[in-house]
Formats: structure tokens, sequence, C-alpha cells
């Protein structure tokens, strides 16, 4: 699949809007708990990738897989933090206080493809790095001083994903440097597979009932298996940071989602903190296309 900017753009879009569902349908659950939760949406991601891989690449795409390259199993491995470690957060803390931890996911990437891939960063951007930071603090130093006592163990969990997708485009990225043709699809499979394995023998004795088991499946599907594929498609066509930056409507997404569907109101101190975060990253990606269409 060859993508053009624009709708490599408009992918991304219905990724962050497939992805931000993950929180209200979570409020739904009623016996499925932490780690059973992981273990049932990668289940599922694993069964439909299954039938979503060969149909979409051919029969032999199974037999096409880069086994041998440290990309595709560092790509997993990527990915099976990610899975992991944002249902468990959701398991521990609010949807708001998990997706704004999540929103600094750009500015990590960015950091990241400075290190790894040698990009310079513009003064714009250690800028934004800075005002997000203090968004961050001033949203956990509210937080802690309610005295939630989940709410640092669920940011810290929920840290993991950021780190874990950033270092996730930024294999992309240097791989199509260094000019290898891999296919890093496949890789989100692998990711649940493993997630599924690690967190099975956590999970038991399992509870889940029909009714929470059917809600996980539709994450499965349509909040991990097709929009995670369909991000690393996107990934080959836009930047690592851009890619980022798309990713965070799932943050606005979700929180309006946990707040209608679930009556779960953020406090005000992650509004502002989220705000101040989602502010940087928005005027730093203006400034940055404003320079380029002068």
């Amino acid at each position: 699949m060859k993508l053009q900017h624009a709708q490599a753009v408009a992918l991304m879009v219905l990724c962050a809007a497939l992805w931000s569902i993950a929180g209200v349908v979570t409020r739904q659950l009623e016996e499925a708990r932490s780690f059973e939760v992981t273990f049932w949406r990668s289940l599922f991601t694993v069964l439909s990738l299954l039938v979503i891989l060969p149909l979409w690449q051919g029969r032999g795409v199974f037999s096409r897989l880069p086994w041998r390259s440290g990309y595709f199993w560092l790509s997993g491995l990527c990915w099976c933090v990610m899975f992991t470690a944002f249902m468990v957060a959701l398991t521990l803390t609010a949807v708001a206080n998990v997706l704004i931890t999540l929103s600094i996911g750009p500015l990590v990437t960015a950091l990241f493809t400075w290190l790894v891939l040698r990009h310079r960063l513009p003064a714009r951007t250690w800028v934004a790095i800075v005002l997000a930071g203090i968004g961050i603090a001033w949203m956990y130093g509210h937080q802690l001083t309610v005295g939630d006592p989940n709410f640092l163990l669920g940011s810290l969990v929920a840290l993991c994903v950021p780190v874990a997708g950033a270092t996730q485009w930024t294999l992309v990225q240097k791989s199509h440097a260094e000019g290898l043709d891999l296919d890093l699809v496949p890789s989100v499979l692998l990711g649940a597979a493993i997630s599924c394995v690690l967190t099975l023998p956590l999970a038991w004795p399992l509870q889940a009932g029909t009714h929470d088991v059917g809600w996980l499946a539709l994450l499965g599907l349509f909040q991990l298996a097709i929009p995670c594929a369909l991000s690393v498609v996107c990934a080959r066509v836009l930047k690592a940071p851009e890619v980022s930056l798309l990713a965070l409507l799932e943050v606005v997404f979700g929180i309006a989602l946990a707040w209608l569907g679930a009556n779960e109101t953020p406090q005000p101190s992650v509004l502002t903190g989220g705000a101040m975060v989602l502010g940087a990253l928005v005027i730093n990606e203006w400034l940055g296309w404003r320079k380029q269409n002068v």
C-alpha cells in the first residue's frame, strides 16, 4: 500500500479515533481487571491479524517475516510494551491522566530522532519540550497533593507507552534510512503475541464473562489490529514526529469519549496541564509549517 501525504494524514486521524475508544470501553467492563484486560485484548488482536494480514498481503505473508532482523524483534517488543502498559495504566488511574501522559509522545520521538538519527532539533522544539514538561509537572504535582494512591503508579506505567512509541517510530525511520525494505506491519502481530504470553500467567485464573470478552474482542480488532497496522504504513510516508503529533488526537478524542460515555470528568489540573502540553505541541508544529511555507 503506497500512500500520498494527504492520504497518510487522513489515515492517521482515523487511527487516532479508533485508538481513543479504549478508555470508554474499559469503563464498561464488569469483571475483567488489569492483566486480564490486556491478555484478552492482545489475544483478539492476534486472532484479527491472523486473518487481516493474509487478506491484505497475501497468503505468503508469514513465510516472508524477517525473523533474522533485529528491527523486527525490537519493533514487536515496542508494540508489546505499548499494548500491555496502556491497558494496565487505564485500570489504575483516570483515562485523562493516562492520555495526557501519552501526549508527550511527539517530544520523546523528537528527542529519540535527535539522539539516534541525528535529526537537528530547532529552538522551538526545545521550548516546546520545556513547556510540556512544566504542564506534566503541574498535573502530576496537583494529583499527588490530592492523595490518589494509584495516580503515580498508573502514570509511570502509562509513561512506558510514549517511550516505546517513540522507539517504534524511530526504528521505522532508521530502517528506511539504511535502505532496508522491511515490512514491519507484522511486528504488530508479534507484539500482541508476546503480550499474550507475558500476561496470561499474571491474569490467571481468568474471570471475564461473555459481556467483558465481547467488549475486549471489539478492542482487539478495531482499537488495535486495524489502526496499528495502518499506522505502520503511514509511518513510511510521514516523518516520525509528524506521526506522533497526529496520534495526539487520541488524547482529545479519548478524554471527550470518557467524559461523555463514562461520566469520567477530568480534574481541572489535568485539563490545565494537558492544555499546556497540547498547546506547546501545536505551536511547535505550526511554527514549523509556517517556516516551510514562507
